[in-house]
């Protein structure tokens, strides 16, 4: 494939539509990630949540007919999701006890998880399949795509709403989206969102107005572990339909650098995942040349450190003009 022909390829619908696919998994555990960051007790054990989600949704699923046989492939698969999402509340909700129970440092329960989660799914997978690699010997099912009806014969529409081959993305991709505008409307549409950020700001001002800051945090923590999980799923149940050892690849720390660059707000999130999901799907675009797979594979975290330092670039310079125009003001 011509350097011409990969260009081409990347302003059509269908370059957009894998862009949407691969931000899946960024979208949902940033979301999860930047309520917990608003409410200032940040969760940076989103990857070990991501892994320990992806290995529990395809163990459960796949096993799941051996213990209730006779259930229509979909109640396996929902019961896959369901033992994902527990597995991620209990790991956030561990976090949650060490830190604000115990007192112990966040950032160190969090790193603690990570490092739980990235031996123990290992451990766990060798001691079930006897592979160390994969689950690839297990039949696990996927959770289902949806598809936008009456779309498919409009042009470029059709490919962005229902994926390239019309039929639909997996149920995450829309949650992602969907839980976007949820998570915008409760942060800024509601008092409990109020109170969250009003914590994450100040928790000693919000504890003197009769907010219960440990509550708050607790909830935010759970929250995150939450989404995270629902992105975890996505990767062994959607993206995949197995669980491969360190399969998340570092996206769940990709997932706290786009909630700075989204400059923390869910919309800004929403769109800093897609610019890292653009350069994943051009670095696979990339991948039909010869160009070193080494260089492709550092695409994606060179396009997110170059993002980052120009938005913090932009916020310094927007400081510096902020205070000159109150020091104007005071001299005044």
């Amino acid at each position: 494939m011509s350097i011409e022909t990969v260009l081409q390829s990347i302003f059509t619908a269908t370059f957009l539509a894998s862009v949407i696919r691969v931000s899946t998994p960024i979208i949902l555990p940033a979301m999860g990630g930047l309520i917990s960051e608003l409410a200032g007790v940040i969760n940076i054990a989103l990857e070990g949540i991501m892994l320990a989600s992806a290995f529990f949704g395809v163990i459960v699923s796949a096993l799941a007919p051996g213990w209730i046989p006779g259930l229509p492939i979909w109640a396996y698969a929902g019961m896959g999701a369901v033992a994902g999402i527990l597995a991620g509340l209990i790991l956030a909700w561990l976090i949650a006890f060490f830190h604000l129970e115990l007192g112990a440092d966040i950032i160190l329960a969090a790193l603690g998880i990570n490092i739980l989660a990235a031996g123990g799914t290992v451990f766990m997978m060798f001691a079930i399949t006897g592979d160390k690699g994969s689950t690839s010997t297990l039949a696990s099912p996927a959770l289902p795509n949806v598809q936008v009806p009456f779309v498919n014969d409009i042009p470029v529409l059709g490919i962005l709403l229902n994926a390239e081959n019309f039929s639909g993305y997996n149920v995450m991709t829309y949650a992602a989206f969907i839980l976007t505008i949820v998570v915008w409307i409760f942060l800024y549409r509601t008092p409990l969102g109020t109170h969250l950020r009003a914590v994450g700001e100040n928790p000693d001002a919000a504890a003197s107005v009769g907010i219960n800051v440990k509550r708050v945090q607790y909830m935010a923590l759970l929250m995150s572990g939450f989404l995270a999980a629902l992105g975890g799923l996505n990767l062994s149940m959607g993206y995949l339909t197995i669980f491969q050892n360190n399969m998340t690849a570092g996206r769940g720390f990709i997932a706290l650098a786009v909630i700075y660059l989204g400059n923390r707000h869910p919309f800004g999130t929403l769109l800093a995942a897609l610019l890292f999901g653009a350069a994943t799907s051009l670095g696979a675009q990339l991948g039909t040349l010869n160009i070193p797979s080494q260089l492709i594979e550092m695409l994606p975290p060179l396009v997110t450190i170059i993002a980052l330092v120009v938005y913090n670039l932009r916020r310094r310079a927007r400081a510096t003009v902020n205070e000159r125009k109150f020091q104007e003001r005071a001299a005044g």
